[in-house]
């Protein structure tokens, strides 16, 4: 009996497209897309990840708010200002709040569905933004600060729950060839929303209420716009859906919505979908939320990502998002700071665009290691200006080009490849529970940073403290090449597989050239 329960929780053998050659002598050369790849399947999984993440932006512009907003709010001429300890809490709160987030997305991602877990996510963040945008029709002052205050810490919700659904969705959508691009673009929906909220802050110096009420009419599109999104087919059929799923797999596959012919490839990956969810779903049956945690494939890439996020964390690069105009005065910037925050969102977005490229041409951990090793050359150029004001500090232009290479390189890898890798090593079964639980453990340390910054910048000075982050990047790159797996080219189940045996399977693929028919056979190293 224990044999057999044990070899009920090994995943089959994983399905995997690939490429056929045609069986003619005039075109060696020819080839057909597999199903899921064609222009019209990709142009619909594309559209559906764009409206997921189009909330996604809204929480990049909740994370970089405090950038273009402090220095307003620290004028003493105004009606309304904020003394330097209520600037960090108005700062750092919504981090605070960012662990509840992953907490509560651990809880709905499996039980409501993706689709209906980005939508509550949505309707959270626009919450927050109606208090903010509403905060001064109070005439106390302590009442207006403690609406801000709560008005971020439901942006810090949405925060924490918009790191993991939109890209689980994306990743279940796709096939392993177009999944890179795909989870990306949460990344790249976050980078869009930091950039959005400085371009804000650059036009509209002086009217916060302003930037608040642009902020909210774009989070209510944002809400608006999840509702044409068709569910996963994956979550569907383990809830027993399997015709809501069979739809969904169609238009995602680019098929039309009547099944006039019978597609067999169309009709092997709907059955291997169907069996892993069968699959997870007696394992499930079997076992407590504690249970699960204590196997290999659950607890180890939870330990790894929990200490990926703290990393990112540790080294910074949230820190230099939240404090990018403070951090650019502090590094001796001459020009426009708010020019400087702008000029750093660009390179963000510019970065980002072609991170799905250098993820699939270099993989995850090249790119990580190079992304945390140039982060912390560009941390000590930056503390090299203040120690050698007499050489390097003369160099007017260092810090800016320091700063925007900073933010480059940490795009490259360090900003972005937590969020990227934690929708693909989770196990279908665990993928809400262990999401949510690497999320909760990572927002508290963005929290602790953020609110500790200005009493460490007091502390160790500018130039150590930006020392303190190149040492914390170097040691990333340690941990990235030590314990950070490569995904690239890898389906879901394949990764499961890894996790439980610690090795990839050797996977051997043969065409049939007469008959066009694939078979996939799985040998263990």
């Amino acid at each position: 009996m224990k044999g057999q329960q044990e070899e009920q929780l090994v995943p089959p053998p994983a399905y995997k497209p690939t490429v056929v050659a045609k069986d003619t002598a005039k075109d060696s050369h020819a080839k057909e897309k597999p199903l899921g790849e064609g222009r019209l399947a990709v142009l619909r999984q594309e559209l559906m990840v764009f409206l997921g993440n189009s909330g996604v932006l809204g929480s990049g512009m909740v994370v970089s708010m405090p950038a273009v907003t402090l220095n307003q709010l620290h004028d003493e001429t105004q009606p309304f200002w904020l003394n330097k300890d209520e600037s960090s809490w108005f700062a750092s709160i919504q981090n605070m709040a960012c662990p509840l987030g992953g907490l509560l997305v651990s809880y709905f991602l499996d039980r409501i569905g993706r689709k209906h877990t980005i939508l509550l996510t949505n309707l959270i963040g626009l919450i927050g933004w109606i208090l903010l945008v509403t905060s001064f029709m109070h005439s106390d002052r302590d009442m207006i600060y403690y609406q801000m205050l709560l008005g971020r810490c439901f942006g810090g919700i949405m925060i924490g729950m918009f790191v993991s659904p939109v890209g689980v969705y994306s990743a279940e959508i796709s096939l392993p060839k177009i999944r890179g691009r795909l989870i990306l673009g949460t990344s790249l929906g976050l980078a869009s929303g930091i950039l959005l909220m400085y371009c804000l802050g650059y036009f509209i110096r002086h009217n916060i209420q302003l930037i608040f009420g642009i902020s909210c009419c774009y989070q209510l599109a944002a809400t608006l716009l999840v509702f044409p999104m068709p569910e996963s087919p994956s979550w569907l059929l383990t809830r027993g859906k399997e015709e809501r799923a069979r739809k969904s797999l169609r238009y995602f596959r680019g098929l039309p919505k009547k099944e006039v012919d019978y597609v067999p490839e169309f009709e092997a990956e709907l059955a291997h979908m169907k069996e892993l969810a069968d699959a997870s779903n007696t394992t499930a049956a079997g076992e407590s939320l504690s249970q699960m945690i204590h196997r290999p494939e659950v607890y180890k890439p939870v330990l790894m990502m929990t200490t990926f996020f703290g990393f990112q964390q540790a080294c910074g690069v949230v820190v230099i998002i939240v404090y990018a105009v403070q951090i650019a005065q502090q590094a001796g910037v001459t020009i426009d700071p708010v020019l400087v925050a702008v000029l750093l969102g660009v390179a963000r977005i510019i970065t980002t665009l072609f991170m799905s490229g250098i993820f699939e041409k270099w993989g995850r951990k090249p790119s990580g290691i190079f992304s945390a090793t140039g982060m912390g050359a560009c941390m000590l150029l930056l503390a090299g200006g203040n120690w050698f004001p007499d050489t390097l500090g003369t160099l007017h232009w260092l810090p800016v080009a320091c700063i925007v290479a900073h933010i480059v390189f940490s795009t490259m890898g360090m900003l972005t490849l937590p969020f990227f890798m934690i929708s693909e090593v989770f196990p279908q079964r665990a993928r809400g529970s262990a999401s949510g639980i690497a999320i909760f453990f990572g927002m508290i340390l963005a929290f602790i940073m953020l609110k500790i910054y200005p009493n460490m910048e007091a502390a160790l000075g500018t130039a150590n403290l930006f020392a303190f982050y190149a040492g914390i990047s170097f040691l990333a790159a340690v941990f990235i090449g030590a314990f950070v797996p490569e995904t690239r080219g890898r389906t879901l189940e394949e990764l499961e597989e890894r996790w439980q045996t610690g090795k990839f399977s050797r996977r051997l693929t043969i065409v049939n050239l007469k008959d066009v028919e694939l078979h996939e056979v799985f040998l263990k190293k």
